[in-house]
């Protein structure tokens, strides 16, 4: 069993045929799937999602996209909204000075937010970061100082250094289709020195679709794909890096509760 630990499957790109994009996920051995909230404001759209499928769970947050057009949101909030059984971590959020799309200001003050409520509920904050690696850096390990929290970086597609701080500070690395793109040896390379225990899979469904079907909508059906390559990377089987990807899942989101049939298999 694989588990996409990120896509968005309340986003409409996926909506339209949803019940089929989650059976052919099954059908690849995809046995769970974490749809990640981008906006507070619709939170109850992604909720609902999760709600839809037995081997779907959520998260409630921020993209940093959003932080400047998005209500100020406290770690408060977000902890009771988190209350929900099918909630299982917070974000996406983080920083992104590609696009600066909202203030850097707001978007460090949200995610200084999300992290707060990481360490309050001990549940995963799901980091997204581009363009900003030093001040994500820097925020994580001020705010470590206050106290340890979960997490992971999604889509890593930085460098050896931040995967270096990041799993310094407990921290999982997920990688996504990116890792299938011709181009993207430095990133392979940080693959192969990430260690085994510290890695998942996602596919950022309907974005970044892997190699072969790049150019297409993602979806979460082919978590298998990106599986396959980084699994060629680290010099191990499928099985192990399935078997692998998924315990690490379950270890970092201790809410999530796997699948019956995959339980039963077991």
């Amino acid at each position: 069993m694989l588990v996409d630990s990120h896509c968005h499957l309340d986003f409409p790109d996926l909506a339209e045929d949803l019940d089929e994009v989650v059976a052919r996920a099954h059908r690849a051995g995809i046995g769970h799937m974490v749809t990640i909230c981008t906006h507070v404001t619709r939170f109850e759209r992604v909720l609902a999602t999760a709600r839809r499928f037995d081997t779907v769970d959520c998260t409630v947050g921020i993209h940093p996209h959003e932080a400047g057009t998005e209500p100020e949101t406290s770690a408060e909030t977000l902890v009771a909204m988190a209350d929900d059984p099918k909630v299982i971590g917070f974000g996406e959020t983080g920083l992104d000075f590609f696009y600066e799309h909202s203030p850097r200001a707001a978007q460090e003050r949200s995610f200084r937010e999300h992290i707060r409520a990481a360490r309050v509920a001990d549940l995963p904050v799901v980091v997204h970061t581009r363009e900003a690696d030093d001040d994500t850096v820097r925020i994580l390990q001020d705010e470590a100082r206050a106290g340890a929290f979960p997490g992971l970086i999604h889509c890593f597609s930085s460098g050896l250094d931040l995967a270096e701080k990041a799993l310094e500070l407990g921290f999982m690395i997920s990688i996504s289709g990116i890792v299938t793109f011709k181009k993207a040896e430095a990133l392979r390379e940080t693959v192969r020195a990430v260690p085994l225990d510290r890695l998942l899979v996602e596919t950022d469904a309907p974005y970044l679709a892997p190699v072969p079907k790049r150019g297409k909508r993602n979806e979460p059906a082919f978590t298998a794909l990106t599986a396959a390559v980084v699994a060629e990377v680290k010099g191990v089987t499928p099985d192990e890096l399935a078997t692998a990807t998924t315990d690490n899942f379950y270890r970092l989101f201790t809410k999530a509760r796997r699948p019956a049939a995959a339980a039963a298999a077991e």
